[in-house]
């Protein structure tokens, strides 16, 4: 049975969809450690294919660079867990899935490590959310708790917040 956090953070997620697409806004979204979490939990929400133009799952770092254009400099020294990773994975998943020539409103993306190791000298839990619009692109860095399951869990619905603060709708 659902508790009181996960009836909230599907709350915000039906308000983020819906304000979407009550505004006529689409989105796109690159994922690296949540795996397509975090476009099936936006299209749950009934109607949300007028929003969600799709995803991209990139979980090998070479994918990062060949399908959204991550400068492939940066993920060599670097590495994919990195907030510059986070900015251009969003802001290729806006371009890259572009319909009809016209780029997604909004971009999203994730990069982190879950576990059960560390990556790239990044601990446990270190995880960037990336969001792009046509005003700019920015990243949230995050270091999270848990298991595997929670983090990827942890990330998703941070994810859905950041998309609702960037609509200005604020948080739970």
């Amino acid at each position: 049975m659902p508790g009181p956090d996960d009836v909230a953070a599907a709350d915000l997620t039906f308000r983020t969809v819906r304000a979407l697409a009550d505004r006529g806004l689409t989105l796109a979204t690159a994922e690296s450690l949540t795996g397509g979490g975090l476009t099936a939990e936006l299209t749950r929400v009934p109607g949300a294919s007028a929003v969600v133009l799709g995803g991209a799952v990139v979980y090998a770092t070479e994918l990062k660079h060949s399908l959204l254009g991550v400068d492939s400099a940066l993920l060599e020294r670097e590495g994919p867990v990195h907030p510059e990773v986070a900015r251009q994975l969003a802001a290729g998943a806006r371009a890259r899935l572009a319909v009809g020539g016209r780029a997604a409103d909004l971009g999203v993306s994730t990069t982190g490590v879950a576990g059960p190791d560390p990556q790239g000298g990044r601990a446990v839990g270190t995880v960037f959310i990336g969001i792009a619009s046509a005003s700019g692109v920015h990243a949230v860095e995050l270091h999270l708790g848990g298991d595997r399951q929670s983090i990827r869990a942890q990330t998703v619905a941070r994810a859905v917040l950041e998309l609702a603060v960037e609509l200005g709708l604020g948080g739970l």
